[in-house]
């Protein structure tokens, strides 16, 4: 992405008022009680297993650990992790 267009981009998001995740793309994640995680803005699964889910996100990748994992939902953005949910590690790409 050129310079330019982050620099609109981010001009956008202060001169409107507006969410981040939505101009940029950003991963938005909900935790709730460590049980079930709601993540958006994915790119597909790279692994699977009930201890482990890695992510491929537009800028880097999300790595969620834990036991017991099930995916409960996922769709072409979006996807829903029930179990006991014991670390997420985020590793971005800095543009």
């Amino acid at each position: 992405m050129s310079r330019f267009v982050r620099k609109f981009r981010k001009w956008t998001v202060d001169a409107l008022d507006l969410p981040g995740d939505l101009v940029f793309n950003l991963p938005r994640l909900t935790l709730i009680g460590g049980k079930q995680l709601y993540i958006e803005n994915h790119r597909g699964v790279v692994f699977f297993s009930p201890e482990q889910l890695q992510l491929e996100l537009s800028h880097g990748s999300l790595e969620v650990e834990g036991s017991g994992l099930v995916i409960k939902e996922i769709l072409p953005q979006e996807i829903v992790i029930e179990g006991k949910i014991e670390g997420i590690k985020y590793r971005g790409t800095e543009e």
